[in-house]
């Protein structure tokens, strides 16, 4: 059944639902933007793709759209057009899944030659570029070493941090917050935990 939502009324699937895993997908910073971006310039793209929903308590939890169901949150949206289903947990996982593979491939050539590669960047999607060959034949293997070591510098690493479904929110409008404000999140953890353990 299809229906106008307060988003207020839905949830994220934060694995609330017994039998239904949360949500494994995550969207990086520039790419959440495209998505915006996307919705402020073809708001019609909401009511053609709505977010899939389950009633849960006396809300609902979102099983399919959940980046949209951020997205739409972050640019003041008050509801959204919605499918409300109702399966088993077996099918909700499926769905919940199946939303997210990309079956199909691009044809690359097709890309290239025949659509404008600055517009589709500008939509959010990343346009594969053959790698360029690095010539190291001419470098001795201490050479080599240094080289691989200045590629690896500066390159941040993550590490995964789990939160608990009530604080799943508040958690991540923080991190929001703190990058927005150009802070290295990373570092005030570590702070944090630095103190923590020394109060031991």
């Amino acid at each position: 059944m299809n229906q106008k939502i307060q988003l207020s009324k839905i949830n994220l699937n934060n694995g609330q639902l017994e039998g239904v895993p949360k949500n494994p997908r995550f969207i990086r910073d520039d790419k959440f933007e495209h998505l915006k971006k996307s919705i402020e310039e073809d708001p019609e793209m909401i009511e053609l793709r709505e977010l899939i929903v389950v009633p849960h308590e006396d809300k609902y939890v979102c099983i399919a759209g959940n980046m949209r169901l951020r997205a739409l949150r972050e640019l003041g949206y008050k509801e959204a057009p919605c499918k409300v289903i109702d399966y088993d947990d077996k099918k909700l996982r499926a769905i919940a899944t199946k939303d997210n593979i990309p079956y199909g491939e691009w044809d690359w050539d097709l890309v290239a030659n025949e659509w404008n590669t600055d517009e589709l960047n500008s939509w959010g999607m990343e346009i594969w570029e053959p790698e360029k060959d690095v010539d190291y034949s001419i470098l001795d293997e201490e050479d080599v070493d240094d080289e691989l070591s200045e590629m690896a510098d500066g390159v941040k690493k993550a590490i995964q941090i789990e939160f608990e479904p009530d604080h799943y929110e508040e958690a991540y409008e923080l991190v929001k917050f703190w990058r927005d404000q150009d802070a290295y999140v990373g570092k005030m953890i570590l702070d944090f935990l630095k103190a923590e353990k020394n109060k031991l």
